[in-house]
């Protein structure tokens, strides 16, 4: 069993760790030439956010049916590994895994962002053009990013799971109804929950930081990943307020949309994902 898990998790740490090589070359060169080659980033105001979920609305209103249908996936995926918590007494990493989504959410919004770039070059696009995304120049740094933040996502799960053993473990809850109780009415629930809240804080602002604007990036531009890691954390740098307001909308919207069984996520993940799109506009020149 061990061997299984081991496996999959040494193969996507290491493909981060050769990532994070490919980065920090980059950034020991932002001194040089290079530097100026970089693109630049503007100053975000809160109205740029409006700006972008409007426009991230009228896309989905334009391509509803379309985008709905290629995000399907998401809240099923949800719905399936929330019925394997239950039925693997997993209880604890229920929410954990929900809130990951987050982490992972750029990777799957990657088709939304090609149909706003379709549109707003004046196409009627569908979902079939979202496969359009696989003849990016850069798609196989989409696809190391993506590993990055899958690499990411199964870190959260595993701190999560440790904050369970060290708070209410190390043995699994009996029942959802025992788990619920002991979270809300007892210190070491108090204690899972502030300690939980603020690692995953932490995993949001990383996953923010080197994702903001970096897919979009890549999709619409010819550039290497470091570069637009690079950039994606100069955004972030250069307007925080707004950009951890940015990351605390799309958490919330998240958790919200998955109270109804994670159906809330067909709607929500395609705005944010087209939204995210025209942020990328307003934020890069």
């Amino acid at each position: 069993m061990a061997k299984s898990i081991g496996n999959p998790l040494s193969w996507l740490f290491q493909h981060a760790e050769t990532t994070s090589y490919h980065i920090s070359a980059s950034v020991d060169q932002m001194g040089s030439d290079m530097a100026r080659d970089l693109p630049k980033v503007r100053r975000l105001e809160l109205s740029d956010l409006k700006y972008a979920l409007k426009a991230g609305a009228e896309d989905f209103t334009s391509c509803r049916s379309d985008a709905m249908f290629l995000v399907l996936f998401y809240p099923l995926i949800g719905i399936m590994m929330v019925v394997m918590g239950f039925s693997m007494n997993l209880l604890p990493l229920l929410v954990p895994v929900i809130m990951g989504f987050a982490l992972i959410g750029p990777l799957a919004a990657v088709g939304l962002y090609e149909m706003s770039r379709q549109r707003e070059a004046g196409h009627d696009p569908k979902w079939g053009d979202a496969l359009e995304v696989i003849r990016a120049p850069s798609f196989g740094a989409m696809l190391m990013l993506g590993v990055y933040l899958a690499a990411l996502f199964f870190a959260w799960l595993i701190c999560a799971n440790a904050v369970y053993a060290w708070t209410l473990g190390p043995e699994a809850p009996t029942s959802l109804t025992v788990f619920v109780m002991d979270t809300f009415t007892t210190p070491a629930g108090w204690s899972m929950i502030i300690v939980g809240t603020g690692l995953g804080a932490l995993f949001a602002l990383a996953a923010l930081a080197i994702s903001i604007v970096s897919f979009p990036l890549l999709l619409d531009r010819n550039v290497g990943l470091p570069v637009a890691v690079i950039t994606s954390v100069r955004v972030l740098r250069a307007s925080p307020v707004v950009a951890l307001v940015w990351g605390g909308l799309i958490g919330a919207s998240l958790f919200i949309a998955s109270i109804p069984f994670l159906l809330g996520l067909v709607v929500v993940v395609p705005i944010f994902g087209h939204a995210t799109w025209h942020l990328y506009r307003r934020a890069v020149e």
